[in-house]
């Protein structure tokens, strides 16, 4: 990182390595760049990566006992596969179409129809069975995995605990009940509405730079080493069980809490460990509910950090940010 002369702006050069990637889950480093930057990674993730949720709901026949609006918020909050929804247009921007739901650039036409025939027993309308769409790229996530189970690729769909496979329940039918509708899914981002949101869990901490004083540590017996080991609520470190040398096992459980400082210090010891957080170096964990791919998430989160600088730059070749655009040029 380096500071101009003026002290007004920054350069950076960021650097990313990615430690675990899995379709719904990702672990990566962003190094060499400050928290500003960092958070708004992250709020970007969290916030404005679009993605495809039903947004309209137009209920033909309920008589279930859910109301016609609970229905409609539950259906707005399953997760619909969204790999092409950078690419497509808000509906507020779409010139093509007036909103109705048929139109191929900003939204998807979904339908439902479940009716209980069977006295004996209960129909459960869920996303995998019943929920239909007219555009084979954008249709439920658990349908999706379901699709490409069937296709041979079982590492894309791993059940929960129970064996489930049965995908998001949407309405219980008795007999004679009946659901029918037609919905309408439109791009969106989370800041609009959480449906939009593709992340779970979006985080990152300080990558944290723990160095422990190996000469002060061999003055304690086994029996207080092990005692300073357990002060800490997460097992950040651990005893050699043939050297009996406190060794660090996991640097990034450690939760800043300054346990094993104030043991140390309790213990007469102080200056036994030092840790200091990594101001230009984060760990993030991302996870997704699986309407794009946390690799997706990731890249396009930084397409949109992009474009929203290009933005702010372009107002001020323009000159419209006036005494701000002085200030950050160092004016």
């Amino acid at each position: 990182m380096e500071r101009s002369a003026a002290g007004a702006s920054y350069q950076r050069f960021p650097r990313v390595r990615i430690r675990e990637l899995k379709d719904e889950y990702a672990k990566f480093e962003l190094k060499d760049t400050d928290a500003s930057m960092a958070n708004a990674l992250r709020r970007v993730m969290i916030a404005e990566v679009p993605t495809v949720a039903i947004d309209l709901v137009e209920i033909e026949s309920n008589s279930s006992v859910l109301n016609d609006e609970f229905i409609a918020h539950r259906l707005g909050l399953i997760p619909l596969t969204s790999s092409a929804a950078m690419s497509m247009r808000f509906s507020r921007d779409c010139d093509a179409c007036d909103g109705d739901g048929s139109c191929e650039y900003c939204s998807v036409e979904f339908h439902l129809a479940a009716r209980a025939t069977d006295s004996g027993q209960t129909l459960e309308v869920t996303s995998t069975k019943d929920l239909r769409s007219t555009d084979p790229k954008v249709c439920p996530v658990d349908q999706q995995r379901e699709y490409q189970q069937a296709l041979g690729n079982v590492d894309a769909y791993e059940p929960d605990a129970a064996g489930d496979h049965r995908g998001i329940l949407i309405v219980k039918l008795r007999r004679g009940q009946e659901l029918r509708l037609r919905a309408i899914a439109r791009k969106g981002i989370g800041k609009d509405h959480a449906k939009w949101s593709p992340a779970a869990t979006v985080t990152f901490m300080y990558e944290p730079d723990i160095r422990i004083n190996q000469e002060l540590m061999e003055t304690l017996t086994l029996e207080e080493k092990q005692s300073w080991v357990e002060s800490s609520p997460t097992k950040v470190f651990d005893i050699d069980p043939v050297t009996q040398q406190v060794t660090i096992v996991d640097p990034e459980a450690y939760t800043y809490d300054d346990e094993v400082i104030k043991k140390a210090e309790a213990m007469g010891k102080p200056g036994l460990v030092e840790i200091n957080a990594k101001e230009d170096s984060f760990v993030f964990t991302v996870e997704t509910t699986g309407a794009i791919t946390a690799y997706e998430l990731i890249m396009n989160a930084i397409t949109v950090l992009r474009q929203k600088l290009d933005a702010v730059r372009l107002q001020d070749d323009d000159g419209d940010l006036g005494e701000l655009g002085a200030h950050l040029i160092g004016g």
